[in-house]
């Protein structure tokens, strides 16, 4: 194996980063991974391609801080995870009762990351409905720094009574992102509320060979560059119509390929990332 083949474009410099979920996929072996490349390099290879990867598997588990601190070693500067927080934690009957349970988890391990410790990504189940005192007082349970080092956390949420001026405004009072999705499934609503952005985009196609087609990745090119100067893309759904008051100021914008067609995630974020 040479030397180039783990040549990669580094991290963005223009505060846009685009990823994947995960790094081990079968069909990614024949359309994204070099032939011959060993599994137990696949994320030292994917970490070089894009700036960023999405990891699901703490959704069903703390991992071991033996294990983050090797995905550390595997992963070059600038590079960044998102990790997804444990569902015992968001999928509780009573969010406010779940602080041992989240200081856990971030206090667990997560410092072994260092600086490829990225945002904490905290998905609700779409049958969870919007309860403002719980939502509220898990929202204050959210550690903030790390090791003395901020932490940066996003908001899930996928029921449609979130879709709101009461959750809007709880989450900007938090300055915690809430995800936008392009997914049919989910509530889509792009309204600023935190430091940073973070898109999940669930429509990618297996008859695209880049997931999306041109035209579509020509469009988020353009709002992932709006978000990035601090400015709410005119073309994407609102769930507060005022959402374009919010103050202009650079945001880093994460954007992953995610579900779907997921055989065409890495070229999806590949060709926006050549966009950009």
């Amino acid at each position: 194996m040479t030397t180039d083949l783990f040549a990669g474009p580094g991290a963005p410099d223009h505060g846009i980063r685009t990823g994947i979920g995960g790094w081990t996929f079968a069909p990614w072996r024949d359309n994204f991974y070099p032939a011959g490349l060993v599994q137990k390099r696949e994320l030292e290879y994917a970490s070089r391609q894009l700036a960023t990867i999405e990891i699901n598997g703490t959704f069903y588990g703390a991992q071991k801080p033996a294990t983050y601190a090797r995905w550390r070693g595997e992963t070059p500067d600038g590079f960044v995870f998102s990790l997804k927080a444990p569902r015992y934690c968001t999928g509780a009957r009573r969010l406010a009762g779940v602080g041992k349970s989240v200081e856990g988890f971030v206090f667990g391990g997560l410092a072994e990351l260092g600086d490829r410790l990225g945002p904490i990504l905290w998905q609700f189940d779409p049958r969870r409905a919007f309860d403002r005192d719980d939502f509220a007082a898990f929202l204050e349970l959210l550690p903030r720094e790390l090791d003395g080092a901020p932490l940066r956390h996003v908001l899930e949420v996928r029921h449609p009574s979130f879709a709101g001026a009461d959750y809007l405004a709880l989450a900007r009072a938090h300055r915690l992102p809430s995800v936008f999705t392009d997914s049919p499934d989910y509530p889509s609503f792009a309204d600023l509320t935190g430091d940073f952005v973070y898109a999940r985009l669930m429509r990618s196609r297996e008859a695209v060979v880049a997931g999306y087609p041109g035209d579509e990745l020509d469009a988020w090119t353009r709002r992932a560059r709006a978000w990035a100067g601090g400015e709410a893309p005119d073309d994407l759904p609102y769930a507060d119509p005022d959402t374009a008051a919010a103050p202009v100021r650079p945001r880093e914008v994460f954007v992953y390929f995610i579900g779907a067609a997921k055989a065409r995630n890495p070229a999806a974020a590949m060709a926006l990332q050549a966009r950009l």
